[in-house]
């Protein structure tokens, strides 16, 4: 049984989306709204997403655990809106040990890695997990992200202030629908996490079955740690499903 929340806002989308976050809405509130309801799939990329790019070495760069429950949360919103877990993944152009580890602890579908042809994974999403672009929530932050982005139902972009003409070629191209006010590795996967149960209008009712553990979450969280997560490098365009090193 999921626990009642009483909904005290009598705020429409676009006055609570502008009240709450001050990142730049490409698409107004009440169009992103109507896109979620397509999706099906959440894809993030890796580098300066949950980070701000850096690297330690063959490490990889790191994440928070901040943004990670922000996953969490979004994954369990869509859950309580459609009764299904959705499908998700990350698409990184290097070799991350901290995303593979990330994806296999939140049990992610995939991990798509040395991905620097990005439409490949794409096209491996839709064919082996049957989701098509326009059912894809995509969250990424720079050029090699744009192929992906072009044909994605709902897009997120992690702004960054050292690439004004990046965002701008965005903007132009129609390849964004939201920018976020925090930069990567300070928030930005929490903020598009939480912008989207916003505009699930169920925010409220996500928060409070995940602090009181409910009948729901936990339906959510047996049947979210089924999954197991599958590995796939991208290597000439080629694809191979293998355990990274």
């Amino acid at each position: 049984m999921r626990l009642c929340v009483k909904h005290i806002t009598n705020m429409t989308i676009t006055e609570l989306a502008h009240k709450h976050f001050k990142g730049t809405f490409i698409t107004p509130p009440a169009v992103m709204q109507q896109k979620l309801q397509q999706i099906k799939a959440v894809v993030f990329d890796w580098d300066g997403v949950f980070n701000n790019g850096e690297k330690n070495g063959d490490n990889g760069s790191v994440f928070s655990e901040v943004d990670a429950m922000g996953t969490n949360l979004l994954r369990f919103n869509h859950f309580l809106r459609t009764n299904a877990i959705p499908t998700t993944a990350i698409i990184t152009g290097e070799n991350n040990m901290p995303a593979f580890q990330l994806a296999k602890r939140e049990h992610f579908n995939a991990v798509y890695y040395k991905a620097l042809n990005k439409k490949v994974a794409l096209q491996h999403l839709n064919s082996h997990f049957a989701v098509q672009p326009h059912e894809i929530l995509f969250v990424f932050d720079d050029v090699l992200d744009f192929s992906v982005a072009q044909v994605a139902g709902l897009r997120i972009m992690v702004a960054r202030q050292s690439n004004p003409l990046l965002i701008q070629f965005a903007i132009d191209n129609n390849l964004v629908d939201y920018i976020t006010l925090n930069e990567g590795g300070k928030g930005a996967v929490r903020e598009a996490s939480e912008l989207i149960l916003a505009l699930s209008n169920l925010s409220n009712e996500t928060f409070a079955n995940r602090m009181q553990y409910t009948d729901s979450y936990q339906q959510y969280i047996t049947e979210r740690n089924e999954a197991g997560t599958a590995y796939f490098q991208i290597n000439n365009n080629e694809l191979t499903q293998q355990r990274p090193i």
